[in-house]
């Protein structure tokens, strides 16, 4: 389990110089370690090292795997989230990135309003358009969010993307440009304050760092490769 501290270790160096890189603070970009498929050891051995912030993204996983970690952790979902999983998933999570339509916000903000909940959230927009990745087109965010900033117990503050996977970071670059551009549109348009992008993940989060990204999700530059690969996982 020492590989997690030193990988951890590494993942802050190198977000601090690209942070710097890009003008900005180093304390201006949180990381997300993903230890989705890795167990709980693993993230008490992360968590040791003062790393506090978790991104799973199954519910199920979760379930078993945080009463088996150490308390005040604080766990972001990063998946796909069924509707009929909404639950389930408020009382593991105090963070979703992923909320990718209107149907599953209106879920959760009701379900929060059942339970004397307030959820913050992230909106996922498909800014490349991929056929395999869920989300808001960028034209349908537009046309929804006057409705989706209006739900009183969901805080939408920011929005989140996933880059096409590609052997070269830079490729991802337009792709989270773009988001941070619909983000500033939203803002001047709506007068909303929207802090959060969540973008870029092991092999793509310096370039984003520099276009915006104020959390990143690091997986396997931090756990090392996942016992098992899963259908639509981040």
């Amino acid at each position: 389990m020492t590989d997690i501290t030193t990988r951890l270790a590494q993942a802050r160096r190198e977000i601090a110089i690209a942070a710097r890189r890009a003008g900005r603070e180093p304390d201006s970009v949180r990381l997300v370690a993903v230890s989705k498929t890795h167990p709980a050891g693993a993230v008490e051995t992360a968590a040791a090292t003062g790393q506090r912030i978790f991104g799973e993204n199954r519910v199920q996983e979760a379930r078993e795997k945080i009463p088996a970690c150490p308390p005040g952790l604080e766990w972001h979902l990063l998946g796909h989230l069924q509707k009929n999983k909404v639950r389930q998933a408020l009382s593991l999570f105090s963070f979703f990135h992923s909320i990718d339509s209107e149907a599953l916000a209106g879920a959760i903000d009701r379900i929060a309003g059942e339970t004397g909940q307030k959820v913050d959230g992230l909106l996922e927009v498909n800014v490349s358009g991929e056929e395999t990745k869920h989300g808001f087109t960028p034209a349908q965010v537009r046309a929804a969010f006057p409705a989706l900033a209006a739900l009183p117990h969901l805080r939408i503050l920011g929005l989140m993307t996933m880059a096409p996977y590609s052997e070269n970071p830079e490729a991802a670059r337009p792709v989270f440009r773009a988001l941070r551009a619909l983000r500033d549109e939203l803002e001047c348009a709506h007068g909303a304050a929207l802090p959060e992008l969540s973008m870029g993940m092991s092999g793509d989060f310096e370039p984003a760092i520099e276009e915006g990204a104020t959390l990143v999700r690091l997986g396997s530059s931090i756990f090392g490769q996942r016992p098992q690969i899963q259908a639509g996982a981040e």
